[in-house]
Order: structure tokens, then C-alpha cells, then sequence
């Protein structure tokens, strides 16, 4: 699916949603908004979680919530094609820590007759391991903060692999800071530096990230329309992606989130295209427990 075919779609879906959801109106939706909150501690805001650079856990998670994703995507690099994979589980074991593992993969096809041997291998990028705990959550100001940590195990490539198994680490702690305004509006601010040691010639390589968010939720549901900014410092080069984006329940603890990349100023990157599969095992089980 290209990129034109991806906008449109998350064009039509998103304005037959928003069509509907004017049936609604904004008291309805409080109380939709109440009962994902409310009647259980520790208090909890709903906020919209980007789909692209997700986070650990919920904010203000609370225990036993869990969650599998897993994603797909395509991305134009010029002289070929990169396409990528994750499984990622998420659990939280304690109230308002939410922890991650999650298995990234890159495979690579040439384009335009560049020869094999030029591309990158494919390979399982490293093992990822995280967690995010939520220091603050104020549901008067409707805002939640948190910190994070993710740990990146890199691996060697498939062409290399055991060669040896582990080639660098990633180091990357990060700030969440929500925000959302009134009942539908939610904006987001995702930033931290990305740490990257490897481990054959000790170099040690910085950027720094800055991932912002702004979202609209549907009335009385899960489904959101919204876009990502996708920033990165790297000793002094800017980088940035927009990603628009919709998120839509298909049942109460599944959902699916679609979208699209449009690079600003990244000189290697063209269009792409993720999707992300949501599966809330025991959703509607805590829900009614929340009550």
C-alpha cells in the first residue's frame, strides 16, 4: 500500500468516524471518560498513546494490565526497501510501573538494480528491554508524567550473526510529559538521549530525541485520529518525520493503528507505512473490576 492510498484511507475512516460522533455529545463522553478513569485507585487520566513511538505502559498504569503488539511497516530508503517487524509484550507488575521486552526485526530488499551485496543484512536489530514508572498524575489538570528507561541489547546482523552475538548497547532514558484538553484533545511530549556504545572500537555515538503528539479522541470510545513529529539531534543535524495517524477498536481488547511517515529533513528516508496490532488480554474483565 502506498503512501496516497494510506492518507486517504485514514482521511475517510476518520471523517466517517468524526460524522458519528456528532450524534454524541460532550457530557456523554465525560462519563466515558470516568469509567476508564474512575471508581478504582490509584487515580488514572486517559490520555492518547502515539502509535509509532508507543510507550512502556499506560500512564498511571495500574497492576495486572497487559498488552501484546505487533507491528509491520515499509520504509523507502533511496536505493531500497526496508521493512520492519516487532513483538512487543507490556505488563504492569506494580501500580503505576509499567514494564516491556520487545523484539524488534529489519529485512531489506535492493531497488533499482543495486546489487545485493550493497544492501544491509537482515536482522533481528537486539533485544529491548524497558520500564516507565508514572510519577505523577493529577486528574484536576488532566496531565501525567513519567520516566523511563530502555535498554537495547544490539545484535549482529544474520550474515554476521555469532559473530559476535552481542555488538553494542543502547542506553536511553526519557521524560513523558500528557496533557489533555477537555474531554477529546490530547497532546504529548516524548523526549530523551539515545546512547549508543558499541562494543568492538568503544565508540560512543548521542542523539537526542524529541517526539511530540497531538491526537483526537472519538466521543465515547478508543478511537483516535492524530500525528506524531519525530525529532532528532545529532551533533548539531536536525531530523524530522510526521506521522499521521488513526487508532481504531475492532473489540473491546483489540484495536489497530495505522500510519503513515512524510519525511521533512532526512536525507536517506522517503514515504512510509506502519501498522500496529493491539491485543488487551482481560480488558473488559478490569474495566468491570473499575467499577
Amino acid at each position: 500500500m502506498n503512501i496516497r492510498n494510506i492518507l486517504m484511507l485514514i482521511l475517510i475512516l476518520a471523517s466517517s468516524k468524526y460524522t458519528h460522533a456528532q450524534i454524541g455529545d460532550t457530557p456523554k463522553d465525560s462519563l466515558y471518560i470516568q469509567e476508564a478513569e474512575a471508581r478504582q485507585q490509584p487515580v488514572k487520566v486517559l490520555h492518547a498513546e502515539p502509535l509509532y513511538i508507543d510507550l512502556i505502559r499506560d500512564l498511571g498504569a495500574r497492576k495486572g494490565e497487559k498488552e501484546w503488539n505487533v507491528g509491520v511497516g515499509l520504509t523507502d530508503n533511496l536505493r531500497f526497501d526496508s521493512y520492519e517487524a516487532l513483538i512487543e509484550y507490556e505488563w504492569a507488575p506494580v501500580n503505576r510501573l509499567g514494564l516491556e521486552v520487545e523484539l524488534p526485526f529489519t529485512f531489506f530488499s535492493p531497488l533499482n538494480g543495486t546489487p545485493k551485496d550493497s544492501v544491509p543484512s537482515d536482522r533481528l536489530e537486539s533485544l529491548k528491554v524497558a520500564a516507565q514508572w508514572s510519577f505523577f498524575v493529577n486528574e484536576r489538570a488532566a496531565t501525567s508524567m513519567a520516566l523511563g528507561y530502555i535498554n537495547e541489547f544490539e545484535l549482529s546482523d544474520f550474515r554476521n550473526f555469532g559473530n559476535p552475538y552481542f555488538k553494542g548497547n543502547v542506553y536511553n532514558p526519557f521524560l513523558i510529559v500528557a496533557k489533555r484538553w477537555g474531554s477529546n484533545f490530547h497532546s504529548l511530549i516524548y523526549t530523551g538521549p539515545m546512547i549508543e556504545q558499541n562494543f568492538q572500537d568503544h565508540d560512543v555515538h548521542t542523539t537526542y530525541e524529541i517526539n511530540t503528539s497531538f491526537h483526537y479522541m472519538i466521543l465515547r470510545t478508543r478511537n483516535f485520529i492524530g500525528i506524531e513529529f519525530n525529532k532528532t539531534v545529532d551533533h548539531g543535524d536536525f531530523g524530522m518525520t510526521m506521522r499521521p495517524q488513526m487508532r481504531l477498536g475492532i473489540a473491546d481488547d483489540l484495536l489497530i493503528g495505522i500510519v503513515a511517515g512524510i519525511p521533512i529533513s532526512r536525507n536517506n528516508e522517503r514515504f512510509s507505512s506502519f501498522a500496529r496490532l493491539i491485543w488487551e488480554p482481560g480488558h473488559r474483565k478490569h474495566m468491570k473490576h473499575s467499577h
